[in-house]
């Protein structure tokens, strides 16, 4: 099993901007934008996310939209493995599979080609952010609707606070940086 990297991610907290009030008031929004146009920043993160999985039999690399687009094809590409995105409703061109599930205020929807994963192919799922899970446990059954075998979920920011761990639990979860309220 894959353990902790060696790289010090802590660091990396410092090229991540807090604002205030966004979305919406009283919500701080961590943005990963300005730790990724940092190239040492960026190297870094994905460093210790390669690191983590270099081990397991990774055949694709699952991406969240939109932020999992970022860094999911650069983390494949250091597995070597495929990179798949996982979209919003009516963004992908061929045939799709769809998961609804329930947001903190509404509903949402995911999709990913139907021929994109082969049954028993192993994945990892990755996202910018793990808050209260619901998105990620929705790709985690999406997934495995298809037939993969998922090798766990990769975060660069963990809220541990909305206990979105809870919703994974049975899977590896890593995350990089973790904040706490």
């Amino acid at each position: 099993m894959a353990t902790k990297p060696a790289v010090n991610c802590e660091p990396l907290k410092k090229l991540i901007r807090e604002v205030p009030d966004f979305p919406v008031k009283g919500i701080l929004f961590y943005d990963i934008t300005t730790l990724l146009k940092e190239k040492q920043g960026f190297a870094t993160l994905i460093d210790a996310l390669s690191e983590y999985y270099i081990e397991k039999d990774i055949d694709l690399v699952l991406g969240i939209e939109a932020r999992g687009f970022i860094f999911g094809p650069a983390l494949a590409y250091r597995l070597n493995a495929g990179f798949v995105p996982v979209r919003k409703p009516n963004k992908l061109p061929a045939d799709t599979a769809k998961w609804d599930y329930k947001l903190e205020y509404g509903t949402g929807t995911l999709e990913i080609h139907r021929d994109a994963i082969q049954p028993g192919q192993n994945v990892i799922i990755v996202d910018d952010l793990l808050a209260t899970g619901g998105t990620a446990h929705a790709t985690v059954e999406l997934a495995k609707s298809l037939g993969a075998n998922i090798g766990g979920l990769g975060f660069v920011v963990e809220l541990d606070f909305l206990n979105g761990r809870d919703k994974l639990a049975g899977y590896d979860v890593f995350s990089l940086l973790k904040y706490s309220k």
